[in-house]
């Protein structure tokens, strides 16, 4: 219990090798014990450590502004070969997004169909007459993070339109978040600019906006609240594109 919140709601799905990781981001996961308590030591104390290998953009995290371009820019015109080397971005490095404190806005959409778009009409009616103000955090639930241990049903979740993208950034939402593999529907292209994943090409270098991917938000759909306290806290991985995080909700 924290002073002033009833209850304490864990975001993050559990990391295992063979958890749902996007085709571009394989091989994903792999943790491996290379100190064993069974190791022959010949102390009274034994000890146990292992190998962490992992995405960035594998399970619970969120993208940095170096993840995406649009027309070979960051965020804020940035060219991409002036920020770019092999160890990582000197500009937008997932290091530089502050630790997340914020009023989150929850739209419970839940059950959609596999791949269907939910659009900014769909939000406003799963929220009422709560908006997000500028710098909050828009959270959607799909319903798909029931199926965290099917990856193939997991990777045709139901995701974001253009409309509900552009809803948000019209909001000027610090960060959206939903439980799917990347907000939007993977392999939709948008007819205007001819891009997949749309919000990654509009929201991460256009409009500066953070994307939280692979969040569960079955529990925070049990308390019937269209608010919380969101708290993310991202690694400080200089240079890098993108962080597991473990997110929390207060109510």
């Amino acid at each position: 219990m924290i002073p002033g919140y009833g209850r304490v709601i864990d975001l993050e799905q559990p990391r295992f090798a063979g958890m749902p990781v996007h085709p571009s981001h394989k091989p994903g996961y792999f943790y491996a014990l290379h100190r064993r308590h069974s190791d022959p030591t010949g102390m009274a104390r034994t000890s146990a450590a292992g190998m962490l290998t992992m995405m960035e953009h594998t399970g619970t995290h969120i993208d940095a502004l170096s993840h995406q371009a649009a027309h070979g820019c960051l965020h804020g015109n940035v060219p991409t070969q002036s920020v770019e080397s092999p160890s990582g971005f000197s500009q937008h490095g997932v290091e530089e997004i502050p630790p997340l404190v914020r009023r989150a806005v929850f739209a419970d959409l839940a059950p959609l169909e596999p791949e269907q778009e939910f659009t900014a009409d769909d939000l406003e009616r799963s929220l009422g007459d709560v908006r997000p103000n500028a710098g909050d955090v828009l959270l959607v639930r799909t319903g798909f993070a029931k199926l965290w241990h099917d990856e193939a049903a997991y990777l045709k979740a139901a995701g974001a339109h253009k409309s509900a993208t552009i809803w948000a950034a019209d909001h000027k939402v610090c960060a959206v978040g939903a439980d799917n593999m990347a907000w939007d529907v993977p392999g939709i292209v948008d007819q205007e600019t001819g891009v997949t994943l749309f919000a990654h090409f509009y929201l991460l270098p256009q409009k500066g906006i953070y994307i939280i991917e692979n969040l569960t938000l079955e529990e925070l759909s049990t308390t019937g609240v269209k608010e919380c306290l969101f708290v993310c806290l991202p690694l400080k991985l200089n240079g890098a594109t993108g962080s597991p995080v473990r997110p929390i909700a207060l109510i």
